[in-house]
């Protein structure tokens, strides 16, 4: 099948420096995850935010210790005005983690959770998250804007925290909550927690409403909720939402007595299994990607599934027949494919999807060149990339013939690998 030994020799080549080249794992598994809350603070004028991290064993660097295993890493938060020029405040500590066994190290269902505060008055605000990895000194950071909400008044409702388990500390239930915002792991129902501040004692209806993608409604509940004054701690689960994989958003409204709504919190999360790579959320879409390494007759068979369940089957049995290395839970071409896919999406995208375009399509196929060569801005000519893969010996030139970043591959294209179909 030719076109899975090009992405398996692809796989195993050097490949020199170069801008296409995206580093191997990114996108499948996210370097760290994080999740910025609003709650009541304390402090008059204030609102809280508090901060988690979420950090994956796989991404740090453990090293042999006399009892096991040992990682260490550093966490910055920084808080800027919503421009990202001025320092508001900002807090640095260590985290340490040790295993006794190598194979927890890489397992991608291993992390540690850290958190912070930060009370500050209600604004627009842009958060800088900085992990650094102590032993290897490589850094990764995430930039994001985000409002910080007043919530003094009458009735107020904080952000919500998915639940992922619960756990007892020192004779004291605590809740571990659910960073990465995939629920799909979650058999006995989707389960939250949130806060409601109200100045006195009172009853409202509470709608708890799950919606897809599309914005179809997929769960809807209403409870009555009896309010005393002050700080009042909601545990609460939905039981069995049917939530087969792709994104959704949970909406939590809040109704006065005579069915006016007063106010709402909203958490969007997904449903993803484990095995399938971090990129791919929406499974119809998916299978379209399929569309380079695949024969247009197994595309339909997955699209003509009865059900979600099925093409949901159906297309893990596709990918299951395709790894090199069935005898471990690492699928390479499965995580690999997606990984260029994503990353064609982000870096090659114009008038359509990055990974629809020409340089989308040769770097699904081939993966990232050897070696690039850019002419943007050449005398009497039109801006052209020009991308070479030495190891098969075949060149691309891309221009753009509008001038507005939309390449078109303009080599004429040759021989079975082409088909990139089996």
């Amino acid at each position: 099948m030719k076109s899975l030994l090009i992405l398996l020799l692809v796989l195993s080549l050097p490949v020199i420096a170069q801008v296409e080249n995206s580093k191997k794992g990114v996108g499948l598994l996210p370097i760290f995850y994080y999740d910025a809350l609003n709650f009541r603070s304390a402090q008059t004028g204030k609102t809280r935010m508090d901060v988690y991290v979420e950090v994956p064993y796989k991404v740090i660097q453990f090293v042999k210790s006399i009892d096991g295993f040992k990682a260490g890493y550093s966490v910055t938060i920084s808080i800027l005005d919503e421009a990202n020029e001025k320092l508001i405040t900002e807090k640095t500590w260590n985290e340490s983690v040790s295993s006794k066994n190598f194979s927890t190290t890489e397992s991608q269902n291993n992390y540690f959770i850290s958190t912070k505060s930060f009370d500050l008055s209600p604004n627009n605000y842009t958060i800088r998250t900085e992990v650094e990895d102590q032993d290897s000194k490589k850094n990764y950071v995430r930039t994001d804007k985000f409002t910080l909400r007043d919530l003094a008044g009458t009735i107020a409702i904080s952000d919500l925290i998915l639940i992922l388990n619960k756990v007892e500390v020192n004779g004291k239930k605590q809740i571990v909550p659910n960073i990465a915002r995939n629920v799909a792991a979650q058999k006995e129902g989707l389960s939250l927690y949130f806060e409601i501040y109200s100045d006195t004692v009172r009853n409202l209806q509470v709608e708890y409403l799950i919606s897809d993608k599309q914005g179809e409604k997929i769960f809807s509940a209403k409870v009555t909720q009896n309010l005393h004054s002050g700080v009042n701690n909601i545990d609460y689960t939905l039981k069995n939402p049917e939530l087969s994989m792709g994104e959704y958003k949970l909406n939590v409204n809040i109704f006065d007595s005579n069915d006016k709504l007063i106010t709402t919190a909203v958490k969007s999360f997904f449903s993803k299994w484990i095995g399938i790579p971090g990129s791919v959320r929406d499974l119809d879409k998916a299978v379209d990607q399929m569309m380079y390494i695949s024969r247009e007759s197994e595309l339909d068979f997955i699209k003509d599934a009865p059900n979600k369940d099925e093409k949901l089957k159906r297309y893990l049995d596709y990918w299951r027949a395709k790894d090199p290395t069935p005898q471990t839970d690492e699928n390479e071409i499965f995580e690999e494919y997606y990984r260029r896919i994503e990353y064609s999406t982000e870096h090659f995208k114009h008038y359509i999807e990055g990974w629809k375009t020409d340089m989308g399509m040769i770097y699904t196929t081939l993966g990232p060149p050897n070696n690039v060569e850019r002419h943007p801005f050449e005398y009497d000519s039109k801006p052209y990339e020009v991308w070479d893969y030495y190891d098969i010996s075949r060149q691309f030139i891309f221009v753009d013939e509008t001038g507005f970043g939309d390449y078109r591959l303009i080599t004429p294209v040759y021989g079975s690998w082409w088909k990139y179909r089996p």
